[in-house]
């Protein structure tokens, strides 16, 4: 009986001491919520967080002892943001061009400027990213994901669609002698069986979210056409989604994008080229349209542009885009393509959307419950009981004012605040 209670008594001293604690409690008292779905802010609002967990929103909470206080004036409460489209692997194209990037990078500075770039994404506010690719960089975005999860290194969740999967010959980089094996920004399949396995593939290696390239071009100064078949489409959507993944479909065309919606896409990228009939099919289907607006703007920039009242053909095109989607009633996905530009500022995308025609308060829903419901995201995207305290605190009223997201005075991942 000695011998029992001796070993008892170890295994007692050997478990954490935290493991009968309470989890920790937080009351967040700001001038007012905007909690992701209702356009108007609620003054008055506080939120008690208890762990990693929303646990009450509304005035005047009854607050357990204990409860740690934060006040915070003349701010904003509202959910973290989700950017939609970003690439962590990549940086400003006018810094280093795309084709050097991929070829001429080592994966270890590429993978570490990653992990930077994370960080400087979740301190502006943006706790959930869906990374469409790392253009070049293997599956480095699994083990990215998985070093922030486990506290290496900070950084907002991740949504990675590792390598992407384009059609045969038809990505880059380009312009070097046929027949030398060049290394591509994307896995490359051709066939029904041929992207099918890659889908699967891509899937085993860690791929939360398919992205396929409907269209582009296949040659420098081409202009994009379609490159996979509806049956390869279709295809490669039914094994994503077999496996209860999402699919997100890069397509500038209106044959790309219909060939996308044909096949039951989650989300289409970009959509340059989009007709009032496409986007009205896309409406009919629930798939939800990321813009890209900062990305048409920030290329441009980088060629020249300087007159914002007269943008480059480019940039009206596909602003003509983005209208012509939400007047069909199209879900709208705030993913600026960042990457292209810099990381951290990721809301010159939410901007771009509000001087094109959006109601701040919309920009700002698309980026919080919009995102997260165009995602299949339960457990975040808006302040609400039983969600992820995924929360972010802003001098001023974003609800009214955009700019105001530059001024972010907190942001809380999981209950644990890392700004």
């Amino acid at each position: 009986m000695k011998a029992l209670f001796i070993i008892a008594l170890a295994i007692a001293l050997s478990l954490p001491a935290t493991a009968n604690a309470q989890p920790q409690r937080t009351l967040l008292r700001p001038a007012a919520v905007f909690d992701g779905t209702d356009p108007a802010p609620h003054p008055g609002w506080q939120v008690l967080v208890e762990g990693d967990r929303i646990a009450a929103v509304g005035p005047n909470l009854s607050v357990p002892a204990g409860t740690q206080t934060i006040d915070l004036p003349g701010q904003t409460l509202m959910p973290g943001m989700i950017e939609g489209h970003g690439h962590l692997f990549l940086h400003p194209y006018n810094e280093t061009p795309w084709d050097d990037q991929v070829l001429h990078e080592p994966l270890a500075v590429r993978t570490i400027r990653a992990a930077k770039a994370a960080e400087i994404t979740l301190k502006a506010g943006f706790t959930t990213t869906r990374d469409l690719g790392t253009e070049g960089a293997g599956y480095a975005d699994v083990g990215l994901k998985k070093a922030i999860d486990s506290g290496l290194t900070p950084g907002p969740r991740l949504l990675v669609a590792t390598r992407a999967i384009v059609a045969q010959g038809a990505y880059g980089p380009k312009g070097f002698e046929p027949g030398v094996i060049v290394p591509q920004g994307a896995e490359e399949a051709s066939g029904v069986e041929g992207i099918v396995r890659a889908v699967r593939g891509q899937i085993a290696a860690g791929a939360d979210v398919v992205k396929l390239y409907a269209d582009y071009h296949y040659r420098p100064g081409e202009p994009s056409l379609p490159t996979f078949s509806q049956a390869e489409l279709d295809a490669a959507t039914a094994a994503a989604h077999d496996a209860g993944r999402t699919v997100a479909v890069h397509a500038v065309t209106a044959e790309g994008m219909r060939r996308a919606i044909a096949a039951g896409v989650d989300t289409i990228e970009h959509g340059d080229e989009g007709t009032p009939a496409v986007f009205k099919a896309m409406a009919a289907r629930h798939i939800a349209f990321c813009p890209t607006l900062a990305a048409s703007e920030a290329i441009s920039r980088y060629r020249g542009w300087t007159d914002p009242e007269h943008p480059p053909a480019a940039v009206a095109e596909s602003r003509t885009a983005f209208k012509a989607a939400m007047a069909a009633g199209v879900p709208i996905c705030m993913g600026g393509d960042v990457g292209v530009f810099a990381h951290g500022d990721n809301a010159s995308e939410m901007r771009a959307m509000a001087a094109a025609g959006m109601a701040p308060a919309q920009v700002l829903i698309a980026a919080t419950s919009g995102n997260a419901a165009a995602f299949h995201l339960t457990d975040r995207g808006a302040v609400r009981t039983g969600l992820l305290a995924d929360l972010i605190a802003i001098e001023g009223d974003p609800t009214r004012d955009l700019t105001a997201l530059t001024r972010i005075r907190l942001v809380m991942k999981g209950g644990a605040v890392v700004r």
